[in-house]
């Protein structure tokens, strides 16, 4: 029998204050109350692609959205964050496919 073990990385406490920082900065902007928000930093190896990026994805009574921030989560700062008012554009279709959310 073969026994498969997946090992996560640990993150830091700052880094787990960054994706909560930018969670509830998310929350604020978009006026979304308890609605579910996916920060992560994912690793691109496309050429072209910045190293790491930072994926944003929310539900809310419409429909999924998402964006994405070419740099680390440490470094996303509110001023990164679309506008309220660009909220309808970030919605993602329902037959849309990605892989980073």
């Amino acid at each position: 029998m073969t026994v498969l073990m997946l090992q996560f990385a640990k993150k830091s406490p700052e880094h787990t204050a960054a994706l909560d920082r930018v969670r509830e900065s998310v929350r604020a902007r978009f006026a979304l109350g308890e609605a579910a928000i996916l920060v992560a930093e994912v690793a691109c190896a496309v050429p072209g692609c910045p190293p790491i990026e930072t994926v944003i994805a929310f539900w809310s009574a419409e429909r999924r959205h998402h964006f994405k921030l070419f740099k680390p989560v440490a470094e996303v700062t509110e001023s990164d964050l679309p506008p309220a008012w660009y909220k309808s554009a970030l919605a993602v279709p329902d037959d849309f496919w990605c892989e980073c959310c």
